[in-house]
């Protein structure tokens, strides 16, 4: 079973190597998204925003790889100040409320850039059965 690996183009993927999703077969996995847009990070010191934009740069992403939304089954949000967990996990819930993957939110000391205030990864099965 061959490996797709598709890239955003961002400059930091060949630095780090790593691709923005990777499928194999029926599932895919999403590295972890920030709220990054043309090479800056948008709205900042709004967490709830900056979630809404990592997830739809992760349903672009999914979307170039021929899932969907519905496909995704598991979502991991890194979170700078835990005590904001409320603002992030609304906005997660306005995206996957109906679709309910397992999650896990954890606060991290630092992420790239100290503007960024959430990076969320995401794993997805294609036909996964609503």
């Amino acid at each position: 079973m061959s490996v797709i690996r598709i890239g955003s183009g961002a400059p930091w993927e060949a630095v780090v190597g790593y691709s923005r999703v990777v499928v194999r077969g029926e599932a895919a996995w999403v590295s972890g998204t920030t709220a990054v847009v043309d090479g800056a990070v948008v709205h900042p010191g709004d967490a709830a925003a900056q979630t809404r934009q990592c997830l739809a740069t992760i349903e672009q992403s999914l979307e170039r790889a021929g899932f969907t939304l519905n496909d995704v089954v598991r979502t991991r949000m890194f979170v700078t100040d835990i005590s904001r967990w409320e603002e992030v996990g609304r906005a997660h819930g306005e995206v996957f409320g109906d679709i309910r993957p397992a999650t896990t939110m954890v606060q991290v000391a630092a992420l790239i850039d100290p503007a960024m205030l959430v990076e969320i990864e995401a794993d997805a099965v294609r036909g996964v059965p609503a």
